[in-house]
């Protein structure tokens, strides 16, 4: 590799801690972002194995782990919840796509170098504060489950699926838990929308990060609503087919947050 290849795996230079500035966008923008991302996707589809090994084992690890010891209320949310750290899942891919717009080299290796990034800490910083969204979201989940049931907790999976699916009581789970799934996802949307491939792109802090995203949904909030929705349904549907289709949606997805950050911070 050049030296002037060197260079440009590093992220560019940003005046102090200055936040960047935000612009506003409409729906061919994020069009064109899932466009340039499956464009991204299909041009070094190669490293769709990270997706096919990592995501869908960890998930059926959690959701045995979950079932095994006897929290069954648990295995939706974890499931759900995944999407809340995908931005984090998804960082090696936002480095691909800033490779190639750069008109560099890409490979399966590549999506490590964000190891290297002068940016780690900050990376870390927010990642932590996904992981602690996740997990409180799972206690959450939990807590509304028993105080709906009143500790009775279902001993099988048959069990509860009806208490959810039959009941009154699940019915009320299914609202209950999709309102507070529907705020942690909101959440998670303000903050890390386009905090991720800013940190990768710009020398700048977790915090400076944080409220560009926040900034980035207040001026366009019908946009990235949709994306959100998007985001959702897409994800939705990756885990349908015994979560095969993770290995699109998510690449997918995770080139698009790049080109999408492109389109909303100057």
């Amino acid at each position: 590799m050049s030296h002037q290849d060197s260079i440009a795996d590093l992220p560019q230079s940003a005046a102090g801690d200055s936040p960047p500035t935000v612009r506003d966008i409409g729906f061919p923008d994020i069009m064109e972002s899932l466009t340039k991302g499956f464009a991204d996707f299909k041009a070094h589809p190669s490293h769709v194995v990270l997706c096919i090994m990592i995501y869908p084992v960890v998930i059926f690890v959690a959701a045995k782990v979950g079932a095994g010891h006897d929290i069954l209320p648990l295995v939706w949310p974890l499931f759900s919840g995944i999407a809340l750290i995908s931005p984090l899942v998804a960082m090696g891919l936002y480095e691909m796509s800033r490779r190639r717009e750069k008109g560099l080299s890409v490979s399966v290796k590549d999506g490590f170098r964000v190891l290297r990034s002068p940016s780690l800490p900050a990376i870390l910083i927010l990642s932590l504060v996904m992981v602690a969204l996740f997990l409180v979201w799972l206690i959450a989940a939990l807590t509304i489950y028993q105080i709906i049931f009143s500790g009775a907790a279902a001993q099988s999976a048959e069990e509860f699926i009806a208490q959810v699916f039959t009941t009154e009581k699940g019915l009320w789970l299914m609202v209950l838990g999709t309102a507070v799934g529907f705020v942690f996802a909101l959440l998670v949307l303000c903050i890390s929308v386009v905090s991720f491939p800013l940190l990768l792109d710009r020398r700048v802090s977790a915090l400076t990060a944080a409220k560009t995203s926040f900034r980035a949904v207040l001026s366009n909030p019908q946009s990235m609503a949709l994306w959100g929705l998007i985001v959702a349904v897409l994800l939705f549907l990756g885990f349908l087919p015994a979560f095969v289709g993770l290995a699109v949606v998510i690449p997918v997805l995770g080139h698009s947050t790049w080109h999408l950050y492109r389109k909303v911070v100057e």
